[in-house]
């Protein structure tokens, strides 16, 4: 909506429009008023004078932290509820559960609760130069921080050292945690640390890593916005350089 609030419609307004609302998620309170996230049936219009429809990235550093922590945590718990319908366990349909935040198939008694893929991402360093990477579907020449998933069996710490290799070629050491954020494209919870450089030459992955190179601080390139942990890991290291 076009307000000082983007994303917060108040029930009165939504009322007045007439949507036909296909699912309905409690996301708790904001300024002491009690939210929800609301799915409309795709069929309805959206005047665009009042209103302008975008994804989450458009509204990523327009708003506050918190402010996109909740539009964040609305379009997890939507894409959730609509991605299990059905059970996967015997097929047949799943109903919310209305004592806990799940999905329940009744005929065979298996809950899906909302799922959260862990991640790290690492801020790698060697003295006054930060160790950066540009991803192959990056739509601008921004180079970020490494990050990856943390495959079953692992620990971060663990998730790291391999990521960092199998991205770039190099060992790391001095693994430090900082802190984590939730990442809503579209689950990831977001694990941030920092690490020292140990040895080896950058070799990036082939359709992964189009590019990888140490940038000295006073001389980065375009980089994450400081809404994302990536960009708050690079802004903290130089900060306290």
């Amino acid at each position: 909506m076009r307000s000082p609030q983007p994303c917060l419609i108040a029930a009165d307004q939504l009322a007045a429009m007439g949507w036909r609302v296909q699912r309905r998620q409690f996301l708790g309170y904001w300024q002491e008023r009690p939210c929800f996230a609301l799915e409309i049936d795709e069929i309805e219009q959206v005047d665009p004078l009042q209103y302008q429809l975008g994804s989450l990235y458009q509204v990523l550093g327009r708003v506050d932290e918190q402010l996109f922590a909740l539009a964040g945590r609305a379009s997890q718990l939507l894409d959730w509820e609509r991605d299990h319908q059905f059970c996967g366990r015997c097929g047949q349909r799943m109903t919310v559960d209305s004592q806990e935040r799940a999905m329940r198939c009744e005929p065979c008694g298996a809950i899906s609760y909302p799922r959260i893929a862990p991640c790290v991402i690492v801020l790698v360093t060697r003295g006054e130069e930060l160790l950066l990477a540009r991803n192959v579907n990056f739509p601008r020449p921004m180079y970020s921080t490494l990050a990856g998933f943390i495959e079953a069996g692992e620990t971060a710490e663990e998730t790291l050292v391999r990521e960092v290799r199998e991205e770039v070629g190099v060992e790391v050491r001095s693994l430090r945690y900082f802190q984590s954020q939730s990442w809503p494209f579209p689950n990831q919870l977001m694990l941030g640390f920092f690490a020292e450089y140990a040895g080896g030459d950058i070799v990036c992955e082939p359709g992964e890593i189009a590019d990888a190179r140490w940038f000295h601080y006073r001389e980065l390139p375009m980089i994450p916005p400081p809404s994302s942990v990536s960009g708050q890991l690079i802004r903290h290291y130089v900060d306290n350089l």
